[in-house]
């Protein structure tokens, strides 16, 4: 039953990665890849918060799986952010692909923390 939770939470996720990412670039100038940087940080955030959630026993084991690894899992990309660096490197923006890959990892960290921390807090 788990393994249908995560399967079915991680199409989910992956739908409303693609919905995000289309609205995003639709609205905002291609020179770094924002909208897999807002992919990734907002799903940091929901992922810390989840954790909050199940270390203090609000959310049953199996609910904490199937929205950390599934939906989260589905609608983050690590690896498109690491590809898009790449491409960026390719191109010549050394700078534009230091500065994603260094704004993601500091972006998504800080915000599982608060995502962390405000659960925390209330809960």
């Amino acid at each position: 039953m788990t393994l249908l939770l995560v399967a079915l939470a991680g199409g989910l996720g992956a739908a409303l990665r693609f919905g995000v990412d289309g609205e995003i670039r639709a609205r905002v100038p291609r020179h770094l890849p924002v909208s897999t940087i807002v992919v990734n940080v907002t799903g940091s955030a929901v992922l810390g918060a989840l954790a909050a959630a199940h270390v203090q026993g609000l959310l049953p084991a199996t609910v904490y799986v199937a929205a950390a690894t599934g939906f989260c899992g589905g609608y983050t990309t690590f690896s498109t952010s690491m590809f898009e660096t790449v491409r960026l490197a390719q191109a010549g923006a050394y700078r534009l692909a230091v500065g994603n890959a260094a704004l993601t990892l500091v972006l998504a960290v800080a915000a599982a923390a608060v995502g962390y921390g405000v659960v925390s807090a209330v809960g």
